[in-house]
């Protein structure tokens, strides 16, 4: 079998991702809602999305570099925010940060994160982004934004499409949590996973870390279990985000947004950037494929917002398609969550490599040098309008 290292593509990561991660984590990570029909057509409908192969063209010293948010990164890739990334490889999200900082792309952690926002700070050299979801305890949120502001995170990523849970079948009939419940049948699986238990053996980070110790009256999982199943906000509303911004006060992304009237009111409230994004087809199963929606919304939006997409990125050629769509960024999460789980932060830094590898020589193969340049004359059949 090959080595993590030594893996040419995403695909290969993944099947020794599925190898090393038991399998409750294995099937929170690669499954959607209900039937996971938008699970799937988010991966699927990036390929009815025809290159225009160009030749005779100078391509030399071409650079996938652009800027997110007005800083530089290596590519227009970001790490987007996975909850219990932390149980697919120990100390999961201090991996990927580090993973991703030395690359030099962003690096996002989730609210239901394993390592704490402070755990993770402690252990990387520069800011990262922070992923809120808003709870029916607003002094929780609150306390949550002060804390992503003492650690100098540099900007906050607003999800609006978890007020509700989307039913996923396989995490139910798991019995997923963080830790794993220690059924006969995970712990006969986990058994199996000697690499990955030795690792969650020699850390303390096993659990929701920006959660435990700090709620009052919870004190064990199955009060931790009960308050987070009851906290998301189904009050959320347009009118929250002011509330958000007014505590936070720095760089604002709005994610979760796959409506064209959705995106243009978020632009309105004057969101830095905003994501589109179905969730990874983890909540409104029968939703549209994010992709199917870029085009649209980017037309919408004009110049008001950058617009970037998530959801179905499994290749550097996606991250060229969503760039020819009117994309400025895109954000990654099984692809690199499948490093983390073969290979630690050997592994993100792999999946990093073959991404922007993909990218690189797709570019060349479409007659492009630059980021910048890159728009919908690089497509067959994409709309003509673009901004």
């Amino acid at each position: 079998m090959l080595t993590p290292a030594q893996a040419p593509a995403i695909e290969d990561l993944y099947r020794i991702y599925k190898k090393r991660v038991p399998r409750v984590f294995h099937d929170y990570c690669e499954t959607g809602s209900y039937t996971t029909s938008t699970f799937i057509e988010n991966t699927k409908a990036f390929q009815n999305y025809h290159l225009r192969q160009r030749v005779a063209v100078n391509i030399d010293n071409r650079s996938t570099e652009s800027t997110m948010l007005g800083e530089k990164v290596a590519m227009p890739v970001a790490l987007a925010p996975i909850g219990s990334a932390g149980m697919n490889h120990a100390d999961g999200e201090i991996l990927a940060c580090r993973a991703a900082q030395k690359f030099g792309v962003p690096y996002t952690l989730s609210t239901m994160s394993v390592c704490s926002i402070e755990e993770v700070a402690a252990h990387v050299e520069r800011p990262f982004w922070f992923q809120l979801y808003v709870m029916r305890d607003r002094d929780f949120t609150r306390r949550m934004i002060a804390r992503a502001k003492a650690a100098k995170c540099s900007a906050l990523v607003l999800t609006l499409d978890l007020q509700v849970l989307g039913q996923r079948h396989l995490d139910l009939k798991n019995g997923m949590s963080s830790p794993p419940k220690m059924t006969l049948a995970n712990i006969a699986n986990m058994m199996t996973k000697p690499r990955w238990a030795l690792g969650m053996l020699g850390t303390k980070n096993r659990t929701f870390g920006n959660i435990q110790g700090h709620v009052a009256g919870v004190v064990n999982m199955e009060e931790l279990a009960e308050w987070t199943n009851h906290q998301f906000d189904q009050t959320l509303d347009w009118s929250s985000i002011d509330f958000i911004r007014k505590e936070w006060g720095g760089k604002l992304i709005l994610k979760g947004i796959n409506d064209v009237e959705d995106a243009k009111i978020a632009a309105k409230k004057g969101a830095d950037a905003i994501i589109v994004s179905n969730h990874g087809g983890r909540q409104l199963d029968g939703a549209p494929a994010t992709i199917n929606m870029l085009g649209p919304i980017v037309d919408a939006v004009g110049k008001n917002a950058d617009v970037w997409i998530d959801s179905g990125i499994r290749t550097g050629i996606d991250v060229m398609r969503a760039l020819a769509l009117g994309a400025k960024g895109t954000m990654v999460g099984r692809a690199y969550v499948y490093g983390l789980g073969a290979a630690g932060e050997a592994g993100v830094t792999r999946a990093l490599e073959i991404l922007r590898s993909e990218l690189d020589i797709t570019m060349a193969l479409c007659g492009e040098r630059l980021i910048k340049n890159i728009g919908r004359h690089n497509l067959l059949d994409a709309p003509a309008k673009s901004r």
